[in-house]
């Protein structure tokens, strides 16, 4: 990033405010599901289990996400995000108090999961949305991309601190990170937004759904936003980490810790890059390539049995994605206006957590099926022919040049 564009962008003081609130959120979240997948594979040696706590994650996120989208539109995005980290905080305090008290079972690790999924439904539009009124337009492909940044750092080291401070217990790592949550709070809480207030337009379901049928009428967003679902439901495999990394390559809560650190380590590299040099020409291709290389790497991940090279593997499918995320947010928050960026964020949030959450349930249920190898592979080629047919399906995104403006 040019000099003076960086400048511009750190002088942006609510926006730094969000930076550092989000960094703080995210390595408190990343610690956080360290310390719970590792625990609920303690306690139940079972890859099934593995997959509910993302499904026990996914299903109050999917039932929230259009009335949080909704809320977005109609409150202050500021108070809900840092209520939403607080609400994190203290589920963390929550994990803390059970450990210490040998009172964490299964369906205790499942019930905080309900929990989690509930606040990041309400987290995730209202974050997104809050970004493009904290820095001038131009300015937001370099502040997604800087803020990716920021974000893979925390996952980084979330990870691999997470898993170091585990060999102290459960209990330290969920005291690590209610402090963390408890600081990403107090950030969100002092943010300064726009004089101008939000929307007040009546709740209906009409209202409600409006986000939704915005995304449908524009095939060039509903093209990127659904490639993310079916690449990352395919082709995730976090949630089954914990079973590679105890039983086949046999690495212990420190290797768990790298192997979730890898794909961060290859986002930030890749966003650092996408914030000195922005796509400014083949955004569409560059998206659908970006989820192929994703689905190769899953590939080789899933055939290798050397910790470095599965590392490895890891590495390049977060540079992959983050070269996926940054074009898709931006092509959605550029599209949409400021009036319907909360539900419109919020269907995009659906479409995340499915990705997501979704995808560590089916990487569970494959993984019980097939075994946890056979599982990653098959996704890694789904996500693959995925990205091949979305060419035929959507030929808008498959052929924008420029993340704004005309094609």
């Amino acid at each position: 990033m040019p000099t003076n564009q960086l400048s511009d962008l750190l002088c942006q003081r609510d926006f730094m405010r969000l930076w550092f609130a989000r960094v703080a959120g995210t390595g408190a979240s990343q610690m956080l599901m360290v310390a719970l997948a590792w625990q609920m594979y303690d306690l139940t040696s079972s890859a099934w289990d593995l997959g509910l706590v993302g499904l026990f994650q996914f299903v109050p996120a999917l039932l929230l996400a259009l009335p949080a989208g909704h809320l977005a539109d109609r409150v202050r995005r500021d108070r809900i995000v840092s209520a939403s980290l607080a609400l994190q905080a203290i589920v963390a305090v929550v994990l803390l108090l059970a450990s210490l008290s040998s009172l964490v079972g299964r369906e205790t690790l499942l019930a905080v999961s309900v929990m989690l999924g509930a606040a990041r439904a309400f987290q995730m539009p209202a974050q997104q949305a809050l970004l493009p009124l904290l820095v001038p337009a131009a300015l937001l492909p370099r502040a997604m991309a800087f803020g990716s940044a920021g974000m893979q750092a925390a996952v980084i080291g979330g990870p691999a601190i997470g898993g170091f401070v585990y060999a102290l217990g459960a209990s330290a790592v969920y005291g690590v990170c209610a402090l963390a949550f408890a600081a990403a709070t107090l950030l969100a809480a002092s943010l300064h937004l726009p004089a101008a207030q939000p929307g007040r337009e009546p709740v209906s379901l009409d209202s409600v759904f409006a986000g939704l049928r915005f995304i449908w009428k524009r095939k060039l967003l509903l093209g990127a936003i659904s490639l993310d679902l079916f690449a990352v439901l395919l082709g995730g495999a976090t949630a089954l980490l914990p079973i590679f990394a105890r039983d086949l390559l046999e690495v212990g809560p420190a290797g768990l810790g790298v192997l979730r650190a890898a794909p961060a380590v290859g986002a930030l590299i890749m966003s650092v890059l996408l914030a000195r040099w922005p796509v400014e020409r083949a955004a569409g291709p560059r998206l659908l390539a970006a989820v192929a290389v994703y689905g190769l790497s899953m590939i080789v991940f899933g055939l290798s049995r050397d910790f470095l090279l599965s590392a490895f593997a890891l590495l390049v499918s977060g540079a992959a994605d983050m070269v996926n995320v940054v074009i898709r947010q931006s092509l959605v928050q550029l599209e949409t206006p400021d009036a319907m960026r909360g539900r419109v964020s919020a269907v995009n949030s659906i479409f995340i957590g499915a990705s997501n959450q979704l995808g560590e349930f089916e990487s569970g249920v494959t993984a019980q099926w097939w075994g946890p190898v056979a599982s990653v592979l098959v996704g890694g080629v789904g996500t693959v022919v995925v990205a091949l047919v979305w060419i035929r399906l959507f030929p808008a995104l498959a052929s924008r040049n420029r993340l704004a403006g005309p094609l």
